[in-house]
C-alpha cells in the first residue's frame, strides 16, 4: 500500500482511498473531491475509482456558466453504468458532457439547483476509435471528436460526405442534438453508397446505452432495425450513449471556392431568378454556405463540389482549419466586442464591415479563396478560438425547388426589418447571417435494416410530404448581452413559423441553438415548448413513431430520470 492511501486508510478506510486515488485523476485546474479548497458539498455514497472534481463549466456562447460543479471522468463503459445506479439509487442526476459547445441549455440550465448533479465528462477516456474497412464502418466512444472520427476513417479511405463545421463536437454530443453539414446532392450527382445528406444521426448502425433493465440500469445494444432506437439517435440527452457505430462512404476529394463579390440582392434572388443566385449554385455543385455580415452588401460565400483531381488554380490543403483569419479574434475585434457589450450597439455597422474587410483580405492573404483535398480537410472550419456569439433561426423544410424561394423570403425581411431597427436608432443584431442547405434523414440511406428515420431530428421526413427533401438553415447571430437581441429573435421565429407554413414548408427549430425566446431570454416561451414544438413532431407523422412515442421510449428507459435537468423536465416530462 502507498504511502498515499495508507494515510487515507487510517484517516477513512476504503472510501478514503477512493477520495485519495481521485485526487491524483483531477485535471489541471480542478478542485479534486477531498480537498480542503471544494466549495461543494461531496456527493453521497459516490461511487469509488471513478475520478471525482470540482470544475468550471461554460457553454459555448458563455451563457451558461458555472463556477464550480462535481464532474467526474468514467475510464469504461461499466464505470457509467456504476455511476447511472449510484443516481438512481441516491437521487442524484448525471448529465453526458462533451465539448460544451452549444448554445442550448440541455446538459445544464442558468438558475437550476445544481446540489444533486454531477456532470460526466465523456472526453477523457471515453473517446476510442475503432474502423471497420471491409464493413465500411466506425465504432466510437462517446467523448471521440468528430475530427478523430474523420482522421481515423480518412486512414482507411473513407469519409462523411457532410460534417458540421467544428471538428472539435463529441460524436454522442453531435448525435443528441442532430447534428448537420451543408450538403444535397448536386443535380445529376449519384451518391457513393453509404451516404447521407441528413444529420450524422442517420449514419448510426448500433449504438450502445446506459438504459433501465426493469431492476437496475445496464449496458444495452440497440441495432437500427429495433423500433426503439429512433427516438435515441437525436435525443436531447434523455438517455447516456457510451459508443456508437456509424457507416461511411468512399472518402472523397473536395474543393471550396469562396466568393465576396456577390451583392445579397442577387445572390439571394428568388427561385426565378437568374445570375449568381445561392440556388444556381446549390443546383451545381449541392454544397453551399452563405455568411452575410451586419450592414454589409456583399455576402462570404462558400462553395464545396466534389473534386477527384486539384484543378490548377487551387491550394491544396492538408490539414482542416484553413480560414485562420476567422479562427483567430484580432485586436481590434476585441475592442469592437468590448465597445458592443458595453452599449455602444451603434458600431455594428462598422463591425460588419470590419468582418467583411477582414474576410477578403484574410483569404486573399492566406492564398484561401480556392482550396482542395480531404473531405475533412476543407469542411472543418470553426475552431474553439473563432468569435463566440448566439444564434437564432432554424430550419425550414420544404422541396428543392423553393430553396431560393426560402432564401429569398428571408433575406428580404430581415433586411426590412433590420432597416426599421436603423430608422429608429436600434442595433438588435451585430452578427452575420449564416445560410446554409442539407438534405433529410432518409432511412433508404443506411445499408442496414431500418426502423426509420431518428423521431426528433430536425430532419425527420414528413410522410405526408415526400417532395419536402431539403432543410434550409437560416440562423442569425449576435454578441451576448446586445440590447433588444432577444426580443428580434422572438419576432424572427414567430415570422418564420408563420410564413413557412401549410403545403409549401414547415419550421423546426436546430436544437442545438436558441429557440422558444421570450423578450428577454430563449427557451422561455411556454407555448413554444408545451405545444408547438411537440405539435412539430406530431403534425404529418404517424401515431406510432412521434413525439409522443418518443417520450414513452425515454421514460421507459430512464423511469428515474436521472438523465434530465429542468429544462429537459419541461420539453420532454
Amino acid at each position: 500500500m502507498s504511502e498515499l492511501n495508507r494515510r487515507a486508510f487510517l484517516a477513512g478506510g476504503a472510501g478514503a482511498i477512493a477520495a485519495a486515488s481521485v485526487l491524483r485523476a483531477a485535471p489541471v485546474g480542478a478542485v479534486p473531491f477531498g480537498s480542503a479548497n471544494s466549495t461543494l458539498d461531496s456527493p453521497l455514497n459516490f461511487p469509488p475509482g471513478i475520478p471525482l472534481y470540482q470544475q468550471r463549466y461554460q457553454n459555448w456562447s458563455k451563457e451558461i456558466m458555472l463556477d464550480a460543479i462535481w464532474t467526474c471522468s468514467p475510464s469504461t463503459p461499466e464505470d457509467v453504468v456504476r455511476l447511472a445506479n449510484w443516481a438512481s439509487e441516491n437521487d442524484y442526476r448525471i448529465r453526458p458532457r462533451g465539448a460544451m459547445h452549444g448554445w442550448t441549455p440541455l446538459t445544464i440550465e442558468n438558475g437550476e439547483n445544481i446540489d444533486r448533479t454531477v456532470l460526466v465528462d465523456t472526453m477523457v477516456h471515453l473517446d476510442g476509435v475503432t474502423v471497420d474497412p471491409e464493413g465500411s464502418t466506425v465504432t466510437a466512444g462517446a467523448g471521440a471528436t468528430l475530427e478523430a472520427i474523420l482522421q481515423q476513417l480518412e486512414n482507411h479511405g473513407l469519409g462523411w460526405a457532410s460534417v458540421p463545421a467544428p471538428g472539435v463536437l463529441s460524436i454522442a454530443g453531435a448525435l443528441a442534438v442532430g447534428a448537420h453539414g451543408a450538403a444535397v446532392p448536386a443535380v445529376g450527382e449519384t451518391p457513393a453508397p453509404g451516404t447521407t445528406y441528413g444529420s450524422l444521426s442517420n449514419l448510426v448502425t448500433s449504438l450502445t446505452a446506459v438504459v433501465w433493465t426493469g431492476s437496475h440500469y445496464a449496458l444495452r445494444t440497440f441495432d437500427r432495425s429495433d423500433p426503439r432506437i429512433t427516438p435515441l439517435l437525436t435525443h436531447l440527452g434523455r438517455t447516456f450513449v457510451t459508443s456508437v457505430t456509424l457507416q461511411a462512404s468512399a472518402n472523397s476529394r473536395m474543393r471550396c471556392q469562396s466568393y465576396t463579390d456577390i451583392d445579397w440582392r442577387e445572390l439571394f434572388g428568388a427561385s426565378t431568378a437568374s445570375g449568381r443566385t445561392f440556388a444556381r449554385y446549390l443546383d451545381e455543385s449541392g454544397r453551399v454556405e452563405a455568411i452575410w455580415y451586419p450592414f454589409t452588401d456583399n455576402p462570404w460565400l462558400k462553395v464545396w463540389s466534389v473534386c477527384p483531381d486539384k484543378p490548377p488554380t487551387a491550394r491544396e490543403v492538408t490539414g482542416p482549419y484553413n480560414y485562420t483569419f476567422s479562427d483567430n479574434l484580432p485586436e481590434a475585434a476585441s475592442d469592437f466586442i468590448g465597445q458592443l457589450t458595453r452599449g455602444h450597439t451603434s458600431i455594428a455597422p462598422a463591425f460588419g464591415q470590419f468582418f467583411y474587410g477582414t474576410t477578403v483580405a484574410g483569404l486573399a492573404a492566406t492564398a484561401a479563396q480556392d482550396i482542395w483535398g480531404w473531405s475533412k480537410n476543407v469542411q472543418f472550419y470553426i475552431k474553439p478560438s473563432t468569435l463566440l456569439l448566439t444564434e437564432g433561426g432554424g430550419a425550414v423544410i420544404t422541396s428543392r425547388e423553393h430553396v431560393g424561394q426560402v432564401v429569398h423570403d428571408f433575406t428580404q425581411w430581415f433586411h426590412e426589418r433590420i432597416s426599421h431597427h436603423l430608422s429608429i436608432g436600434q442595433y438588435p443584431l451585430n452578427g452575420p447571417v449564416e445560410i446554409r442547405c442539407c438534405g433529410m434523414d432518409d432511412p433508404s440511406d443506411v445499408l442496414v435494416d431500418s426502423a426509420g428515420a431518428p423521431t426528433i431530428s430536425a430532419m425527420r421526413p414528413r410522410p405526408d410530404h415526400p417532395e419536402w427533401n431539403t432543410a434550409v438553415w437560416l440562423n442569425v447571430l449576435g454578441i451576448p448581452g446586445t440590447p433588444g437581441m432577444f426580443a428580434f429573435y422572438r419576432e424572427m421565429e414567430q415570422w418564420m413559423r408563420s410564413h413557412y407554413s401549410g403545403a409549401w414548408a414547415t419550421f423546426r427549430p436546430e436544437w442545438s441553438k436558441g429557440w422558444a425566446f421570450s423578450t428577454e431570454l430563449p427557451y422561455k416561451d411556454s407555448t413554444v415548448i408545451d405545444t408547438t414544438l411537440p405539435d412539430t413532431y406530431r403534425e404529418g407523422l404517424p401515431a406510432e413513431d412521434n413525439w409522443d412515442t418518443a417520450l414513452s421510449v425515454y421514460n421507459r428507459l430512464d423511469p428515474h430520470r436521472i438523465y434530465s435537468n429542468s429544462m429537459i423536465d419541461r420539453l420532454l416530462p
